[in-house]
């Protein structure tokens, strides 16, 4: 037998794919009711990676253009996934499937491991976590299901690849959001962060991503996006909504979310003169408002930009030879 004393471990720091949503080298479940925008929601994130974009409301600043494996087994690759991918701006170039055509993939297969250090991969997605247990395992039973997520969390441990796995939910409304999901509640336990997607009910195109477990980090706050049929994918930042809320389709009165204060404090401060942008933005980012809230409050508001010698200028006039366009 061997024993393992702890002073002779070295401890490491949590790395992150995107903090405190999605850790590298851990798995993150997402899950939400048919519909509600959870595959969207992972296309547009993989969009970002493969970009080198930064991630929502994150701190950290782009990096370089990343690989991501998207395993999906609901919807058809090239009339399903790809035109959505480009939908949402993703360089396709860097997105790979691993080849199941002549056999399935489920969350023991070696090809996993195998396709992440051949492609560097730095985040893999499995669409959805039913088709990739495998025929013979019962979600249901912990003691089927402890050991397969054992074996892909040491996969992912050893390649500090993010695994991120989509899930669906049951229909018990009223309880808590670790219960939601489909299986034993052992796959709660067996992931480090999970992930809601839901509808805010009083906006149909909004949809948000809410934090109802962290095991590495304290909880994230809620991230909006729309859907909408006719403007497509757009992230919208921070939202204010509680868990119960997005579970249960109801409201409580709550302040007012970031991108209302936004829109509140850009038109009170340009209800008399206009302002060079970069003044609205340091005003703004003391009351805690992101740079990426205030373009969308911006947006919103339907704020003119123009530009006078090499500065830029919002404005709540028509005039100026104004434009929405601009910084």
């Amino acid at each position: 037998m061997k024993l393992i004393k702890m002073n002779e471990i070295q401890a490491e720091k949590v790395s992150w794919l995107w903090y405190p949503y999605i850790p590298y080298g851990k798995i993150t479940l997402i899950q939400g009711d048919p519909g509600d925008g959870k595959t969207t929601f992972v296309l547009a994130v993989a969009a970002l990676l493969t970009n080198g974009k930064a991630m929502p409301e994150s701190e950290d600043t782009a990096a370089e253009p990343m690989t991501v494996i998207y395993q999906t087994a609901e919807d058809g690759l090239a009339d399903t996934i790809k035109p959505r991918l480009e939908e949402v701006g993703a360089d396709c170039s860097k997105v790979v499937v691993i080849d199941e055509s002549e056999q399935a993939l489920t969350l023991s297969d070696s090809r996993i491991e195998k396709a992440i250090i051949q492609t560097g991969a730095k985040l893999l997605i499995l669409d959805p976590l039913q088709a990739y247990l495998g025929e013979s395992v019962d979600m249901h039973r912990a003691n089927e299901v402890r050991p397969i997520f054992k074996a892909l969390a040491g996969v992912a441990e050893r390649t500090g690849c993010a695994i991120l796995i989509i899930g669906h939910m049951n229909k018990a409304n009223g309880t808590k959001g670790l219960y939601r999901g489909l299986g034993s509640i052992d796959i709660a336990a067996a992931v480090r962060s999970i992930l809601l997607v839901g509808r805010d009910k009083e906006n149909e195109n909004t949809r948000i991503m809410a934090h109802i477990k962290s095991s590495l980090a304290p909880e994230g706050f809620p991230i909006a996006f729309e859907l909408d049929k006719d403007s497509g994918f757009r992230w919208i930042g921070f939202y204010d909504i509680c868990i119960d809320d997005l579970l249960n389709g109801t409201r409580t009165e709550r302040e007012p979310t970031k991108e209302m204060q936004a829109i509140s404090l850009i038109t009170e401060m340009l209800r008399d003169n206009d302002l060079p942008c970069n003044e609205i933005y340091k005003r703004l980012a003391e009351h805690k408002i992101s740079n990426r809230t205030v373009q969308n409050a911006k947006q919103s508001a339907q704020i003119r930009s123009y530009k006078k010698g090499t500065i830029w200028y919002w404005s709540l006039s028509q005039g100026n030879n104004a434009t929405t366009q601009g910084v």
